[in-house]
């Protein structure tokens, strides 16, 4: 390279800052876990009670350390794509393994190191209150390059919240994913529910989301099945383009996982991160 400033680079060079400006923003202006009047937010999101308690956060290490040693790249819209994203192109190769981000670290670690093993990439959204207690994961997770996402605070039923709470629930977990990565994440998913609500994907879409992440093969793991259930469930329901629901803390998914990596080699499939699936 010459240095010379491409079109390229200066137009990835603007949308990076226009992901920090969004996430500057959230962090400064919605501290109050709501949106003022002129953005559709009601008056009782300035109103403190209305908002779930928050767990305090450790203490962790500055937002610019931790940028440089794991920068989470901002959001980004898909042209055609809908708002609600439940699978990627059919007419490629392709899944997204894409993992609700809670649980014992340890049982984490299992699953990222069986991905990286077999050279899958992985998506993992991650509860705001488990990057409290482990804010190390973070880092683990961006750093061999997985995509990682939003969860929810607290992991509640978010469909079934009033707008202001809903809304906190979000901008707290993008907060959190901020000041660790530099980023408010790559994702939004909906806790507790496969499908956002037409109220929560507007909530998402104002806290800087262009899309929420659905799925079309759930795995049933948290349901603790056994081993042979989930791989069949996820194997037979598996097509090109399938975004699959998997969870951190489970032991079902840990033995799964290699099983489901291996099926996924055998159909001449790659597992990759749902950005990629989406490219």
């Amino acid at each position: 390279m010459n240095g010379r400033e491409t079109p390229v680079r200066r137009r990835e060079a603007l949308r990076a800052g226009a992901g920090a400006l969004t996430a500057a923003a959230l962090a400064a202006g919605c501290a109050d876990g709501g949106g003022s009047a002129a953005d559709g937010g009601s008056t009782a999101s300035r109103t403190p009670a209305a908002h779930p308690a928050v767990t305090p956060a450790r203490p962790a290490a500055s937002p610019a350390k931790n940028a440089r040693n794991a920068a989470a790249p901002a959001p980004r819209r898909f042209r055609g794509q809908p708002v609600q994203v439940s699978h990627g192109p059919r007419d490629r190769a392709r899944v997204a393994l894409t993992f609700h981000g809670q649980g014992d670290p340890a049982v984490a670690e299992s699953v990222l190191a069986a991905a990286e093993r077999a050279g899958a990439r992985l998506t993992v959204l991650a509860v705001g209150s488990w990057l409290d207690e482990h804010p190390g994961m973070a880092r683990r997770i961006l750093g061999r390059g997985h995509d990682l996402g939003n969860h929810t605070q607290h992991h509640l039923d978010i469909n079934t919240m009033g707008e202001s709470e809903a809304y906190a629930e979000i901008t707290a977990c993008a907060r959190r994913l901020h000041r660790l990565t530099g980023s408010i994440g790559t994702w939004f998913r909906p806790s507790r529910a496969q499908y956002a609500t037409p109220l929560v994907q507007r909530l998402a879409r104002r806290a800087g989301y262009p899309h929420v992440l659905s799925y079309d093969v759930d795995s049933l793991d948290f349901t603790s099945p056994g081993v042979p259930a989930v791989t069949r469930k996820v194997a037979g329901e598996l097509r090109n383009g399938s975004v699959v629901s998997l969870h951190f803390g489970y032991a079902d998914t840990v033995a799964a996982l290699p099983l489901l990596l291996t099926e996924i080699d055998r159909r001449r499939m790659r597992a990759v991160t749902t950005t990629e699936l989406l490219t």
